[in-house]
Order: C-alpha cells, then structure tokens, then sequence
C-alpha cells in the first residue's frame, strides 16, 4: 500500500506535528549508533462497527519500557498515557483502515561518541494504514539462515533495539536473495530461535512448541496471544523448550507469529515440505480465533482490544 506520509499526523516529543515538520538530524545518536527502541502495534477496522480497534497496546509499552531501561532511557509518559496518545493519534488522523503504529524512543544528541550514559532522547508516534505483511493465503518457504540470532551475552535480544535489526536484516535478505520468502535464525548454541521478524512455533503429535526465552528470542506480544489461544481455546499442550533444526523437518505444522505479520504458516523448510505443504488445522483454528479476536469478534479476549472512536 502506497502511503502519502506528508498527509500523516505524528506525535514527537509532547507534541501532534505533520509528519514533514518531524526532523531528525544526520547526526543524531540513535541514527549514527543504532541507539533506539521501538514497537510495532497494530490496529484492525471493522467497517461494520466503524471502528479501528487497537491491539494489545499496554503489553507493548510495558515491553517498550523495558526496552528503554536496557539502553538508560526512560519513557516521558506512563503507560496508560501512551495508550490515550496512541488513540488520540488514530483519530486525528481519521484512519478507516487497519493500521501499524510505531512508538519509538532513541537517543538524540547530535554529536560523536558512542556511549549510552549522558545522551538526551526522543520520544515518537507514527500511525499508517498497514494491510498485510505477507500474503497469508499462501505458505511462506523458509530456510534455516546461516546468521545467528545475536546471543545475550553480545546484547539484548528480548530488548526490541533498533540497532539489533541489522541482524534480521542480513538473514531476511539472505533468504530473499537466494529464492525464499523467510529466514529461521538458530540461536548461538545452533537451536532454533526465530524468523528474521516473527517468532516461530511447531506443532508434533497434537502439541505445540515454541523456542524458550534461553534461544535468545524476542518475547512477542502476538506470541503470547497464540500460546494463550493454543491453551485456553484449543486445550494444546504449550511446551517452551529448546528446539533443534532437524526437528522442524519432522513437523507436522510449523508458523510464525509477529505483530506485523500476523500469522503466517511455512510450506517449506529448507527445501522441505512441512506436513503437507498447506496451512494444518491446529494453525488453521489458532490463526481464526486470533483474527476474530483481533476484530473485536472473541468476547473471552475483549481486553486485548482498545477501541478508537467509540466516545
């Protein structure tokens, strides 16, 4: 979808702005050192209801303001702050579409030095129509990426750094480039971690598994929807453990989970076709249940929702 971003209201700084008034200088931090934090939200429209309701909001700033704290910023709003900039950014923007917001915090001096102590930040809010970032129809064809999913002990992965994104960069690329839609990154200890953007479950012999936090995963906000799904809705076993390469060829079912992605299955792995090759049922019952939810259509799950313009 083609986005005309000077039309777009924005929020910087304690502050609604078009979006060409919203500079950022060459030399800011966060830009020459990759020192930022980020989310990805998403918002759903029901035309039937006209309304674009607003996904899992407090589970992300909760998770942006742990973010921050790993890179010595804090966050100038509370979270139920943010969730009312949030809304009131989608309606000034008057959006009849589903949506992607990005909430972002990074630091904003504009000088040389790379440190993260004693450096002012920023604090943004871009909201766009999003539609889809794959076309879910259709299976993905992924291959097990020959970069690894940066480790702890180099930096943070359950932080969402923006810096750290050179890392699914090169392996969404890789895949990209050599005829794949998806990259599955292995951990350093040559586990399964996740995609290049997404986390990665596995469905054998009726249960569910999903890399544990130890693979250097990030914790995803859609993650744990899926695991709350799997067990409330579908009665799965939820088992997080580590996950060998070997074992996703042997799967009966293999997807991947995102805030912008959605949920997404794997036809193929590494030339391999898992199961059959088409979306299995316990994907299949999992992915409904979430989109009902995610369009205010699950009554168990009302609370994952935020309405924009109902008064």
């Amino acid at each position: 979808m083609s986005v005309d971003l000077s039309k777009l209201t924005v929020y910087r700084d304690g502050a609604f702005s078009n979006y060409n008034d919203a500079k950022v200088g060459l030399l800011t931090h966060g830009l020459q050192y990759g020192t930022g934090c980020f989310e990805g939200i998403r918002g759903f429209w029901v035309p039937e209801d006209r309304e674009l309701y607003l996904l899992l909001l407090r589970e992300h700033y909760e998770r942006l303001y742990n973010s921050a704290k790993i890179l010595l910023m804090e966050l100038p709003h509370s979270v139920d702050e943010l969730i009312d900039i949030t809304v009131d950014l989608c309606r000034r923007n008057h959006f009849e579409t589903d949506v992607y917001i990005r909430p972002c915090i990074f630091k904003s001096a504009e000088d040389i030095g790379v440190r993260l102590h004693g450096v002012p930040a920023s604090f943004a809010m871009i909201a766009l129509p999003f539609t889809k970032y794959f076309d879910a129809s259709v299976g993905l064809k992924a291959c097990v990426s020959s970069w690894r999913r940066v480790d702890d002990a180099m930096a943070p992965p359950r932080g969402k750094l923006t810096g750290l994104y050179v890392n699914s960069a090169l392996a969404k690329s890789e895949a990209v480039l050599n005829g794949y839609d998806e990259a599955i990154m292995l951990s350093h200890d040559g586990h399964v971690a996740e995609g290049s953007a997404e986390n990665i479950f596995m469905v054998r012999h009726g249960a569910l598994y999903t890399p544990d936090p130890s693979q250097n995963v990030l914790e995803g906000c859609t993650r744990r929807a899926v695991m709350q799904i799997a067990s409330e809705m579908l009665g799965l076993k939820v088992i997080e453990r580590s996950i060998d390469r070997g074992e996703l060829y042997a799967a009966d079912e293999v997807f991947f989970s995102g805030s912008a992605a959605g949920l997404v299955h794997a036809s193929s792995i590494d030339g391999r076709r898992v199961g059959d090759g088409t979306l299995g049922p316990i994907a299949r019952q999992i992915m409904e249940i979430y989109e009902r939810a995610v369009r205010g259509r699950e009554p168990r799950y009302r609370s994952w929702i935020v309405p924009t313009f109902a008064p």
